[in-house]
């Protein structure tokens, strides 16, 4: 008997077979989205936002056939790039496709800001953060993508303050979005006073590039207090400190406290309730776990369908497996993935 001569064959059949062809990837395109409601801030954040858009494998070929949409939010000190490679976006999205995931649009947009973080909230500070993501975005993606423009078809995920800022606008815009992932939130519960070492070097503070050099939490102080305590009348920073003198101020400790989701909750039960489905996950190692759960109960008490889950894991752990593994499914499973009728 002769030897068969292996690779031969195997080539010998592949051109019988025709042309291989490899399966169609997930489409990233990198643009700039214009938010009016940005413009005109103090603070000098560029109404100019980068945002990655993530489109399904067939979007390109299948030029009649719309989609829904995932906007996914990033937490603090880092912006949307940072984030996708954190969560292995692209590796992340055609696992989850593999998996039998449907195929959707996924928009990251990037919310950074001079003190690291957005907190997706609103001021004259930092600028109209509630607006850019619900409208001005929102508006922009319907109108350059084919995209399923209805609530029913539009969902909104995001990790630590990403998550914070899903639960603040999942309870203020239920008009916009269908479904809610907070993961990890941050910031459900009302923030006390810094230390006084830390309330120190926040009070010497003389210019915004000073603050490049404090610690994170630190750092984070000022971020919340541009979003929840602003003063157009107090250069350089345009903000009050939650301390003067060292002395806690109860003044701007309520207005943080009023823009805690823990405290803002009972008042958009009736908006929660309106929601497909709502869920919150969080690591068994991470110190948000009890303001977490805390939310969850809240708010099944107060009538609105959501699931809880602890995994096993830290603050950051696994957030690559999460997206890929359970929230893209959440959203294949909740949102409208055909065109509503007309009403």
């Amino acid at each position: 008997m002769k030897p068969v001569n292996i690779v031969a064959a195997v080539v010998c059949l592949a051109l019988l077979a025709g042309p291989l062809h490899a399966a169609p990837s997930v489409g990233v395109e990198r643009i700039t989205v214009h938010s009016v409601s940005l413009e005109g801030n103090l603070e000098g954040e560029s109404a100019d936002r980068t945002v990655i858009v993530y489109l399904p494998p067939d979007y390109a070929t299948n030029p009649k056939k719309r989609y829904p949409v995932v906007y996914a939010l990033h937490g603090y000190s880092i912006n949307n790039d940072i984030w996708s490679k954190e969560i292995k976006a692209l590796e992340s999205i055609e696992g989850a496709y593999a998996n039998g995931t449907q195929g959707m649009i996924i928009v990251l947009p990037n919310s950074q800001t001079l003190h690291n973080g957005s907190m997706y909230s609103s001021s004259v500070t930092i600028g109209d953060w509630e607006g850019f993501i619900t409208h001005d975005l929102v508006s922009y993606i319907d109108s350059h993508y084919r995209t399923i423009a209805d609530r029913a078809s539009r969902g909104l995920a995001g990790h630590s303050m990403g998550g914070y800022g899903t639960l603040r606008l999942g309870m203020k815009y239920p008009d916009v979005y269908a479904a809610l992932y907070a993961m990890s939130p941050c910031c459900l519960s009302a923030r006390g006073a810094p230390s006084p070492e830390d309330a120190a070097q926040l009070e010497a503070l003389k210019s915004p590039e000073e603050s490049q050099k404090l610690g994170f939490f630190t750092r984070g102080t000022l971020a919340v207090s541009a979003a929840w305590a602003p003063n157009p009348k107090n250069p350089p920073f345009y903000l009050d400190l939650p301390t003067k003198g060292g002395v806690p101020q109860p003044s701007v400790l309520n207005r943080w406290a009023a823009n805690a989701p823990l405290s803002m909750v009972d008042q958009y039960i009736f908006n929660l309730r309106r929601y497909k489905a709502i869920a919150i996950d969080v690591g068994d190692r991470d110190g948000l776990k009890v303001d977490a759960e805390d939310i969850h109960t809240v708010m099944q008490n107060g009538g609105v369908a959501n699931s809880f889950e602890i995994y096993s894991g830290d603050h950051v752990s696994g957030v690559a497996d999460r997206f890929q593994n359970h929230v893209l499914p959440f959203f294949s499973k909740t949102l409208f993935f055909t065109q509503p009728a007309a009403k």
